[in-house]
């Protein structure tokens, strides 16, 4: 594949995509998807773009992002979540994604506040930047295997896709817009070479090169070389499992995770896997698989899927 007509094609059918899903604003981290987003429809009308960090925790998303909203004029919304508005938060986030998974729920949780924020300036459909990292293996895990190896497991993800933005935004009644999944750029995107994707690079190995290079003049370069920063470290609740050691005694912990384990069946790794499980079951009850004739999860009896190695339910990893 040519790189620059493969540039070329990717810019042309994003600002397509983006054309068509045009939305009053956007959650912004400053990392390369959110910012290409911001970037494109910034030409076509005045946005508004919400960031979310967690008060007191390290959170880098707000440093981009600042950079990010100024170059290309957007009225920006930082918005700084408390403990006690996360903990209000999470019953609402572990029904809508039917899940207790910790990694989950620090990415999640995000969103929520992120759209709440936008619903309460008056902004009811929003712009994000999901499914760049499975388009173009963003992710570091991906970055050991073979151009073969790398495609079979694209393709896995391609077929298991699921962004709890979207069912956030229906939750909310509002509109959330994907302009990275349009049909046309999606459709484009998984047939490029994989070898474009991910890349050697400065010494390392990089993700969604071929997307970093479509829009390198475009964007500031710390903006367009920027590691992949996961939604949990840019906004701060990385900083949850530290959070949760300390609020919960090691005693208490180990006689709730004994008594989970005999009366439930259910296998509680941590001190935060604890507090979501225990909303999880006052919220929805003991997880059950609702099908003996599919997969079964041995942490927590729930469903999954029967290629899968990841259970959505209880965050078990592998299976």
């Amino acid at each position: 594949m040519d790189v620059s007509i493969v540039c070329e094609n990717l810019r042309r059918l994003l600002e397509e995509s983006v054309k068509r899903n045009l939305a009053e604003g956007m959650l912004l981290s400053g990392g390369l998807d959110t910012s290409i987003i911001a970037a494109v429809a910034s030409k076509y009308r005045k946005l508004k773009a919400f960031t979310v960090a967690f008060e007191g925790a390290p959170s880098p998303d707000v440093e981009y992002a600042e950079q990010v909203a100024e170059k290309f004029n957007l009225e920006h919304i930082i918005h700084y979540m408390s403990m006690e508005e996360l903990n209000y938060e999470i019953p609402t986030i572990v029904r809508v994604t039917n899940s207790f998974d910790p990694m989950e729920i620090r990415n999640s949780v995000v969103i929520l506040v992120g759209l709440k924020a936008a619903k309460e300036a008056g902004t009811n459909s929003i712009l994000t930047g999901d499914g760049a990292d499975e388009l173009f293996a963003g992710y570091s895990f991906l970055f050991q295997y073979s151009p073969k190896k790398l495609e079979r497991e694209l393709q896995r993800i391609w077929e298991n896709m699921r962004f709890s933005s979207r069912d956030i935004a229906a939750y909310l009644n509002m509109e959330v817009k994907l302009p990275y999944l349009d049909k046309n750029f999606q459709s484009y995107a998984k047939q490029i070479d994989p070898k474009l994707k991910v890349h050697k690079m400065r010494g390392g190995i990089i993700g969604k090169w071929i997307l970093r290079k479509a829009f390198q003049d475009v964007l500031p370069q710390n903006i367009v070389w920027r590691v992949k920063t996961p939604i949990e470290q840019g906004s701060g609740t990385a900083h949850l499992p530290q959070i949760f050691e300390e609020l919960i005694s090691d005693t208490t912990f180990e006689e709730k995770r004994r008594r989970i384990w005999q009366e439930d069946h259910v296998e509680i790794r941590d001190k935060e896997h604890l507090a979501y499980y225990e909303v999880y079951r006052s919220e929805i009850g003991v997880p059950s698989a609702t099908s003996t004739k599919e997969k079964i999860c041995p942490k927590c009896n729930s469903n999954v899927k029967k290629d899968s190695t990841y259970c959505r339910t209880c965050g078990a990893y592998p299976i």
